[in-house]
């Protein structure tokens, strides 16, 4: 089994920042596509940046600019780092993995995600 940690989220103002981390836990072969999605009120999960187990990134185009994916393959780790923060980044923001946890089975899985609050 696998699991996905989420931490860092908190109450910020705008203009703010805030750095998320996610540790994959558990029988790891390999983790492929690392994800940060985002959910606010009344809305629809979003996918907010991903990147690639060689490093390749991807954002949404309301954070590009703003927010920066990272990961530690050695440590299973991925990193949302948020800055010029905007009230409405706020939502509960959820890690995503591919995990291989043999080298023939692969799934993806989520965290329980962790709640970010910008204040205006």
């Amino acid at each position: 089994q696998v699991q996905l940690v989420e931490s860092g989220g908190g109450l910020v103002q705008t203009g703010g920042s805030l750095r998320l981390s996610c540790a994959a836990s558990g029988s790891i072969f390999r983790i492929n596509d690392m994800e940060w999605y985002r959910q606010a009120p009344g809305k629809q999960r979003e996918l907010v940046a991903a990147i690639t187990w060689g490093g390749s990134t991807n954002y949404a185009d309301s954070v590009k600019g703003r927010f920066t994916i990272a990961r530690d393959n050695a440590e299973n780790t991925v990193y949302l780092q948020m800055n010029s923060l905007k009230p409405e980044d706020t939502a509960v923001y959820y890690c995503s993995a591919n995990v291989q946890t043999t080298k023939f089975a692969q799934r993806y899985y989520w965290g329980k995600g962790t709640l970010v609050t910008v204040s205006s």
